[in-house]
């Protein structure tokens, strides 16, 4: 796989934050994330609501000058005082923590405008804001999700895969959004093989780790223990770890899972292949709950998120954690940085 740098190496050196869901907790954070703007390795512009914004920074506490700008290089110039924000208009009035469809055109209209610039190479990366996916769905969205709806819209034909990072832990879980009685069905060889060539890839190109080490776990308790406690290890998991190794990969495992995130054993890879969705997050949400950063890899352009969600039961109360959107902004930045490494060189 590779993927072009399109996005990064341009005139602009700024993320774009997208609005998210406007019920939730996005906007706050955003906010929250332009008082802490000297601790940023790049500005970043909202792709929001100018007067959404203006008001719940009233109502906060917040007090935040804020700047309707027209473009990502205006933005750049005025970040360092004012808020740049991109304006999305909304259909109705947002109340926080109150969900409504009606304003979902809003919210992927955001998202839209994000990769927008992104392919044209005029922000750096995207910073998405947690969406609801039942909000959109009312409103007719057919995706599972963002990284879906990123990858149709960014035009690539490899399929995206997701990564979870903390500090000292990163971990990818090869199904994502199914129930456990459906994980069995959907794990096949090929898909751990083809997500953890994406990993591979990713790690070497985004984080700039010349020869990555992957760790992959089983799905069983003790990884099956020679099949006494489940077959999938024999029959898909290890038949997928011999042809990465024949392809040159630095993998391996089966490892038992409640071994495997252990503090001993991290220090030994670089990356976690995980069976599924919950075999991903629970670690990385137990070592960092507030920090933990979503990553989309295998996109034509640099794309991370908090790990959180929208989080309507506090929304508009003043008390969202911002660390998350912030390290997220930060892993943005990072690879933003390896992906134009090549082309500074070959242009230097």
């Amino acid at each position: 796989m590779n993927i072009s740098p399109r996005g990064i190496g341009g005139p602009t050196s700024i993320l774009a934050l997208t609005m998210g869901e406007p019920a939730g907790v996005g906007g706050e954070l955003t906010l929250k994330a332009w008082h802490r703007r000297k601790e940023l390795p790049l500005p970043f512009v909202a792709l929001d609501n100018a007067e959404r914004l203006i008001q719940l920074a009233g109502k906060l506490g917040i007090p935040t000058p804020i700047k309707r700008v027209r473009s990502p290089m205006q933005a750049v110039e005025v970040f360092h005082s004012s808020l740049p924000v991109l304006d999305i208009p909304l259909a109705e009035p947002c109340v926080a923590g109150q969900l409504t469809s009606a304003n979902a055109v809003s919210v992927i209209n955001s998202i839209d405008l994000a990769v927008s610039h992104a392919l044209a190479g005029r922000v750096s990366g995207v910073v998405t804001i947690p969406i609801n996916k039942h909000a959109l769905y009312e409103s007719g969205f057919s995706y599972p999700g963002h990284t879906e709806y990123l990858a149709k819209l960014s035009g690539s034909d490899v399929e995206p895969v997701m990564m979870l990072a903390c500090d000292g832990l990163r971990t990818v879980p090869v199904t994502t959004h199914l129930s456990l009685r459906n994980v069995l069905d959907a794990l096949t060889a090929d898909l751990i093989i083809s997500q953890t060539r994406i990993t591979t890839d990713a790690l070497a190109q985004d984080f700039g780790l010349r020869a990555p080490r992957i760790a992959i776990a089983g799905l069983n308790p003790h990884a099956g223990e020679d099949g006494t406690m489940g077959d999938e290890e024999k029959l898909v998991i290890e038949p997928a770890i011999t042809k990465l190794k024949e392809m040159g990969l630095n993998v391996a495992g089966p490892y038992p899972p409640d071994t495997l995130f252990s503090a001993a054993l991290r220090p030994s890879y670089d990356a976690a292949i995980c069976m599924y969705h919950d075999q991903a997050l629970i670690p990385i949400k137990t070592l960092d709950f507030s920090g933990g950063v979503n990553i989309t890899l295998g996109l034509p352009f640099v794309r991370t998120s908090p790990d959180h969600g929208t989080a309507l039961d506090i929304a508009g109360k003043g008390i969202a954690d911002e660390t998350s959107l912030i390290n997220a902004s930060r892993v943005a930045a990072e690879i933003a940085h390896h992906r134009n490494a090549p082309h500074q060189a070959a242009t230097g």
